[in-house]
């Protein structure tokens, strides 16, 4: 049963289309949203969350309509936004998460633990009394995938979670999403890095507002002649191109 269902969803900001018809479906597990900067990612995942009305389409998340249902969304979808924006910078890091807990009601006694070993997961824990103000971009970055993992949601939805990270952390926040994926989550998560998409068990190659490819990894490399195929940058290079027309 799908988790996410989209339909003919569109965004336009003036004369400008950021994101034109899209219409897809989400399963249970990890899914990819793949392309190049000004393809329309990070408008749609911010329409998923409720944070963006559509000019025009619909989309729900577990049945819950993204422009009417937007409170049981937010208990249900944990957000990462780009580039690690939307903390309180003159907080503490484990104040911060403290105050997040608390908007989520995560009980007292569950609270503490849950911040420690989520600041370990994300390489922070030595910074749990640092402003968040003082750290790197990075560090931000993993602040903010802190605050979505926090609440233990059903549906993870991460715009470029791992940009500016190190890659042996990358490597560390993937293996994790596995296991959330191998215990019943959904995560959405935008990538510019084509290993990344490639361990998705869904990818959508978006350019241009526009959807250009739907499947797993295989599916996409069969949309392909054999001459033309390798990996996933080869197919996005081939159907960006119209298909070799």
């Amino acid at each position: 049963m799908p988790v996410v269902e989209i339909n003919s969803l569109t965004k336009t900001f003036g004369s400008f289309t950021a994101v034109d018809n899209l219409s897809f479906s989400v399963e249970p597990g990890i899914f990819g949203f793949l392309g190049p900067n000004g393809a329309g990612k990070t408008t749609t995942m911010r329409m998923l969350c409720g944070l963006l009305r559509p000019t025009s389409g619909t989309a729900s998340i577990y049945g819950y309509d993204i422009e009417k249902d937007v409170d049981e969304i937010k208990k249900i979808v944990g957000y990462m936004p780009q580039a690690g924006t939307g903390m309180y910078t003159y907080l503490k890091a484990k104040e911060s998460l403290e105050l997040f807990g608390n908007i989520y009601s995560i009980p007292k006694n569950e609270l503490g633990e849950r911040i420690d070993s989520i600041l370990e997961l994300v390489d922070l824990k030595d910074w749990k009394n640092s402003l968040i103000g003082t750290f790197s971009g990075g560090m931000k970055q993993r602040m903010a995938l802190a605050h979505a993992l926090l609440p233990n949601p059903d549906i993870l939805i991460l715009d470029e979670p791992t940009a500016g990270v190190d890659p042996e952390l990358r490597r560390q926040f993937w293996h994790y999403f596995e296991g959330l994926r191998d215990k019943g989550k959904t995560i959405i998560v935008t990538t510019h890095y084509m290993d990344e998409a490639e361990a998705c068990d869904k990818i959508a190659l978006v350019s241009s507002g526009k959807i250009i490819g739907f499947g797993s990894l295989d599916e996409l490399k069969a949309m392909v002649p054999p001459e033309n195929s390798g990996g996933l940058e080869d197919v996005f290079i081939y159907l960006t191109k119209g298909g070799g027309g």
